[in-house]
């Protein structure tokens, strides 16, 4: 067939650079739906442009214009034809509403065992404290709390503290979000050690909480103790305890427990849930962190311990609805057939 080879490249250059288009803003923004008529359409200009291909090959002097138009074919073939997922869009709030608490109900053996090791940590430590109340320099890493509680809760009565912390809350705010993520972060990666870092990392961390509680009801501060470690508490202490199982889950992955699968295969098979759950980690610590800077560090007489302590149980009961029901259809379907039921009943 001869055609004239210039004609015919000006007559279908604007159906090219219309498919052209076409793809490039799907491929752009791949969660786009097509419409009905915009999918016939991309399927004609698809079709036509490999009739032009046809034609053109006869040609060998328009290399440019035949390489041009295989590669447009071909991003269309593929677009067209080609097996590809189903793409979602991330929804943070469903992500958080839905995906974590049903991502950390799935693998609650593991934070039950995160959960049993802090505890069994937290015994030791107060065991210690109990039985040598000079360990404390060796438990207590932090130098504020070696002394003696009673010293420390009259000062913090006081207001010794609040006015370096209003003058920099927000700096403070900060430091702790970010030191707990990194200390999250790093009790996940100890799962690579087959786990026996992030077992120990929890048994210290118990430790040290262990030490300092028992070190404040000895002193007759119990009051004190639990105002000022709830409210952030609350929150804080579970998030460690879910990287704990974040790491825990990873160990169990490199170990296989007996598995037929290769370990590269069960790591790909557990990598998301443990991103999810680090995720839901690190949102967790930022209102941690928020509560400790505005809320936790300001005593008796600025915030009576009640006030405080109620606003830790409340944080707690919370938590653990959401972590224990969050997400389930079920629940959503058992409530929605009791309301019809009660509104047939009415009638």
């Amino acid at each position: 067939m001869i055609i004239d080879l210039q004609k015919f490249i000006v007559a279908e250059q604007p159906f090219w650079s219309e498919l052209e288009r076409v793809l490039t803003r799907q491929e752009q923004d791949p969660y786009r739906r097509m419409s009905f008529d915009e999918i016939g359409r991309l399927h004609y200009l698809y079709q036509r442009a490999s009739a032009d291909l046809a034609k053109i090959n006869t040609y060998s002097s328009e290399r440019a214009m035949r390489d041009y138009l295989e590669a447009l074919v071909g991003r269309a073939y593929s677009f067209i034809y080609g097996a590809r997922q189903e793409t979602v869009r991330f929804k943070p709030w469903r992500w958080f509403w839905r995906t974590f608490p049903s991502t950390f109900r799935r693998h609650r053996r593991a934070f039950a065992l995160s959960l049993a090791v802090m505890l069994t940590g937290a015994i030791f430590g107060a065991a210690a404290i109990v039985i040598d109340p000079e360990a404390k320099a060796v438990l207590m890493p932090f130098e504020h709390l070696q002394g003696d509680p009673s010293e420390r809760v009259a000062k913090e009565e006081r207001g010794a503290n609040e006015k370096h912390l209003t003058q920099g809350k927000s700096t403070f705010s900060a430091f702790l979000m970010t030191h707990n993520t990194r200390v999250s972060v790093f009790v996940l990666a100890l799962g690579m050690t087959w786990g026996i870092g992030t077992v120990l990392l929890l048994f210290t961390n118990g430790v040290m909480l262990g030490a300092v509680a028992a070190d404040y009801i000895r002193a007759g501060e119990s009051a004190f103790l639990v105002g000022w470690l709830l409210p952030h508490g609350a929150v804080e202490i579970p998030s460690i305890l879910v990287a704990g199982q974040a790491g825990l889950l990873l160990a169990a992955a490199l170990i296989g427990g007996g598995a037929a699968k290769p370990m590269g295969e069960r790591l790909r098979a557990v990598v998301p849930d443990v991103v999810t759950l680090i995720s839901g980690v690190a949102v967790m610590l930022v209102w941690a962190g928020l509560v400790e800077a505005f809320f936790s560090q300001y005593h008796q007489p600025t915030i009576p311990y009640a006030v405080k302590i109620a606003f830790g149980v409340v944080e707690l009961m919370l938590l653990v609805l959401f972590l224990r029901y969050s997400g389930r259809r079920e629940i959503g379907l058992a409530m929605r057939r009791r309301l019809r039921g009660r509104w047939s009943k009415s009638r």
